[in-house]
């Protein structure tokens, strides 16, 4: 059966919770009708580091990399698991040991066949180690067994009702472990030339311009894909990104890598797919990471100050015009189960309560300098960074914004700390567990870890909360849990969530099946077709 959201959420009760999964989703397709081969051009930016998302939770390397290699499970619309590596999966009575039974004829693109070695090792090797939200997700994971090729059974320590949630390539990409065993993950060649089991192979990535992929004529899912040749572009110029969509260069754009005031110009035109479908993986949040490492933001009043200081409203309006909402909390509001702002602390635009609470922190009006470090992922986090430039002028506060490169960003906020505080864009994810946690769990800090409490809080109660939260299979209890979770984060205010982002995702008409399930973009492009009469 495919789970419902409750049911995955409390499948560890069940002695013998098996998901049997058979077969490749088909909602919401279309028909290739014979229209195969073929060559896609997408967009993204910045230009990856690497191109595996195994050990990293960066954007463009999730974007890339679900193309060239699979995960477990793939997700439907309504995050209803639907099979890729694994076929189905059994639940322990206890929620603590799931067994995987995996696919069997599946062969990495070096023809290696693919077995229950690779997923053991990358868990335990990759994912607990080095990936962001992995470190968080997989945790309570001691062991992977491997009884045989086509078993893998997760041994953990507590129940994660969350991890169920986690398992798509986007995330949680495996790797092949007669490439990776005995060797440093992090700079191992492979993680440039790829060896994958998914439906695109590597041929070149030139750093900075372009990666190019082609079909995997040995792919397990008979018939696909249908493209013969997947390009991607990476531009970081929005209106460069605009001018290539309108003259055909470009066929599509995902993560609102456009300029937001070009979006009615282009659906107007009638030749452009334009939706906001194919995010429920994400639940992005853009927030303001204060690092409380430095002297400064290490005091509440300044940071409290500060969010008084910013009109949240006017970054959704004029910034993202109106694709989002205000985050008072650091739950996106789409968790509907979840989210509650009910007794939590709220920091209304309010610019003179700002000054206020920046004397009593000892800095009179004028006193203060700040450097911000906005994300270099599309344009939406420096323009926030600019905003904030001129209200926190507003209050006396002199704001100096520092641009980078995407590298230079990750080394300087999550290896050096040398930073006061970001304009950053994380993922939440379906469940609080893949994403939320590890911006606010005391363990998910470690120095060369990307996206991973770039705050370095520290707080025995909310790990307490986070730690029973991630185990607990009560439905009840564990929303009473994220209610706690979501006061004390607004009340220490490691974090300053702004905007809940709904991003869009721009497709020339004639491209289809780009958006068939909650990856949208970030899915394998298996079934994506192009019609070249259109």
């Amino acid at each position: 059966m495919t789970l419902t959201r409750r049911q995955m959420l409390l499948s560890s009760l069940s002695t013998v919770a098996l998901a049997t999964l058979a077969g490749r989703p088909a909602w919401a397709t279309i028909d290739p009708v014979g229209h195969e081969g073929g060559t896609l051009t997408f967009v993204i930016s910045p230009s990856p580091q690497i191109l595996t998302s195994a050990m990293t939770t960066a954007g463009a390397e999730q974007v890339v990399s679900a193309k060239i290699s699979d995960s477990l499970f793939t997700y439907d619309f309504d995050m209803n698991i639907q099979p890729q590596l694994a076929t189905s999966y059994d639940v322990s009575e206890d929620g603590k040991t799931v067994t995987f039974h995996l696919r069997q004829g599946v062969k990495w693109h070096d023809g290696t066949p693919f077995t229950s070695r690779d997923v053991a090792y990358t868990c335990m090797k990759v994912w607990k180690v080095l990936h962001g939200r992995g470190r968080t997700i997989f945790k309570d994971v001691t062991e992977v067994q491997t009884p045989d090729d086509h078993t893998a059974v997760f041994v953990m320590t507590a129940p994660s009702p969350g991890m169920l949630k986690s398992l798509a390539a986007q995330q949680t990409q495996l790797l092949p472990a007669h490439l990776y065993e005995g060797t440093d993950p992090m700079t191992n060649p492979y993680n440039l030339k790829p060896v994958g089991t998914g439906p695109f192979k590597f041929v070149s990535f030139v750093s900075g311009d372009n990666l190019v992929l082609e079909k995997n004529e040995d792919y397990w899912d008979a018939g696909k894909p249908h493209l013969d040749k997947l390009v991607f572009r990476f531009v970081s110029d929005p209106a460069t990104v605009t001018a290539g969509l309108e003259s055909g260069e470009f066929d599509l754009v995902n993560q609102s890598l456009l300029p937001k005031p070009d979006l009615p110009r282009l659906e107007a035109s009638g030749k452009f797919d334009i939706t906001t479908k194919g995010y429920e993986f994400q639940n992005e949040m853009q927030m303001i990471e204060f690092n409380l490492d430095d002297p400064v933001m290490s005091n509440p009043k300044v940071r409290e100050a500060l969010a008084y200081a910013i009109d949240k409203q006017w970054l959704v309006d004029n910034v993202f015009f109106g694709y989002g909402k205000v985050a008072n909390t650091p739950l996106h509001y789409q968790l509907t189960q979840l989210y509650d702002e009910t007794d939590v602390p709220r920091y209304d635009y309010d610019p003179m309560k700002a000054v206020k609470l920046l004397e009593e922190a000892g800095y009179k009006r004028g006193t203060l300098e700040l450097t911000v470090d906005p994300l270099p992922y599309g344009e939406y986090q420096n323009m926030t960074a600019n905003y904030l430039r001129e209200a926190f002028r507003g209050i006396g506060v002199k704001l100096t914004v520092r641009n980078e490169d995407f590298a230079g960003f990750v080394k300087r906020v999550y290896t050096d700390r040398d930073f006061q505080f970001t304009v950053n864009l994380l993922t939440g994810g379906s469940d609080p567990t893949i994403g939320t946690h590890r911006t606010y769990w005391s363990k998910s800090f470690a120095k060369g870890v990307g996206f991973s409490n770039g705050s370095h809080y520290d707080s025995p109660e909310m790990d307490k909360i986070l730690e029973a939260a991630s185990a607990e299979m009560d439905e009840e209890k564990r929303i009473g849990l994220y209610h706690a979770f979501q006061k004390l984060a607004m009340t220490d205010l490691p974090v300053l969530p702004l905007v809940a982002v709904e991003s869009v995702t721009v497709a020339n008409k004639r491209v289809h099946n780009h958006t068939i399930n909650a990856h949208g973009t970030y899915a394998d492009f298996a079934e994506v077709w192009v019609d070249p009469k259109a």
